[in-house]
């Protein structure tokens, strides 16, 4: 629990600070359960509440309205037409017709290609063409995809609702999601899925530059790289705020150190304005009741990732149109 307090065996909440120990489950169902209510599917709908219910204590406001809706929904699932087969066409068409079942019922494919997505990418790879060619742009524009990408398969593992990316030219990207009832270490992990494939994605241009020997690997290795560390100052919405919030203050002062020895030992003085940033997070006092070691980690280990790469390219290989 937040609060430091210990439970006893088989707890549903927390007697001190009432906090839900099974949140982040309750969320997922919650999530699915909705879904399911979206395409009228009511059976697997009511299935998914009553397991929320069985995370709930029995007298939680919570667990009283789960109930109430489960009434509804049986209710709703009584007057519910039977659906038909709407698929019934397809069997005139012999053995072709599972393949042109499959394809009516494609609307990942639809889903997947958003129509905002695919704009806001395509305006965010104009926009960088036109001051850098096509080259670097479209290679620029492909390592935000990627940071992004990482924040949204990172949700979407954890069975979390999530929309694809939204560009924003000279602003960067971002995903949308639901975090309410997400724990901190959560959220920091989500934070930090971003700048990790991120860093990897620089680290595949890092090897083929060395691979081939072509400026623009190189530039985009150091752009992206940079762009990546500085994506995690921990202030405002940046992804090393979302990070930092899981850190408590000896964890704050373990980050700020190992950023001065980056800083100094790599020759990447850009860390010094990360170590400003935890610096300053260390007078918010806006610190968690416990320590979250394993963000600490994964904190340093990206910080170190894309340390190695600006400290392998120190402001080379921009590419002219």
């Amino acid at each position: 629990m937040t609060c430091g307090n210990e439970l006893a065996p088989g707890a549903l909440a927390c007697p001190q600070c009432h906090a839900l120990v099974h949140s982040e489950q309750l969320a997922i169902l919650s999530a699915r359960a909705q879904a399911s209510e979206a395409a009228e599917d009511f059976a697997s709908a009511r299935e998914t509440w009553q397991k929320s219910l069985e995370l709930l204590p029995y007298e939680s406001t919570q667990a009283e309205w789960v109930r109430t809706h489960l009434y509804r929904l049986q209710l709703a699932q009584q007057v519910a037409p039977v659906p038909e087969d709407k698929h019934k066409w397809a069997k005139k068409l012999g053995p072709l017709a599972p393949i042109v079942i499959v394809l009516a019922k494609a609307k990942w494919l639809f889903a997947l290609l958003k129509f905002k997505f695919l704009l806001s990418f395509f305006l965010y790879f104009w926009i960088y063409l036109k001051l850098w060619g096509w080259k670097f742009g479209l290679g620029f524009a492909l390592l935000i995809f990627i940071h992004e990408m990482g924040h949204f398969i990172d949700i979407k593992r954890r069975g979390l609702p999530a929309e694809l990316p939204v560009f924003v030219p000279f602003l960067g990207a971002f995903v949308k999601w639901n975090a309410l009832g997400i724990s901190l270490r959560t959220r920091a992990a989500v934070s930090l899925a971003g700048p990790l494939a991120g860093g990897l994605g620089c680290l595949a241009c890092l090897v083929l530059w060395w691979k081939t020997g072509q400026p623009l690997w190189a530039g985009l290795a150091w752009i992206g790289a940079l762009m990546n560390l500085l994506n995690l100052l921990p202030v405002w919405i940046l992804d090393g705020a979302g990070a930092t919030n899981a850190l408590d203050k000896s964890d704050r002062w373990w980050l700020l150190g190992a950023c001065v020895l980056l800083a100094v030992g790599l020759q990447v003085w850009s860390f010094l304005l990360l170590a400003g940033g935890i610096g300053y997070r260390l007078t918010t006092k806006d610190f968690p009741p416990v320590a979250s070691r394993g963000t600490l980690v994964y904190f340093a280990s990206v910080l170190v990732l894309l340390g190695g790469i600006l400290r392998f390219l120190p402001a080379s290989g921009f590419v002219a149109k």
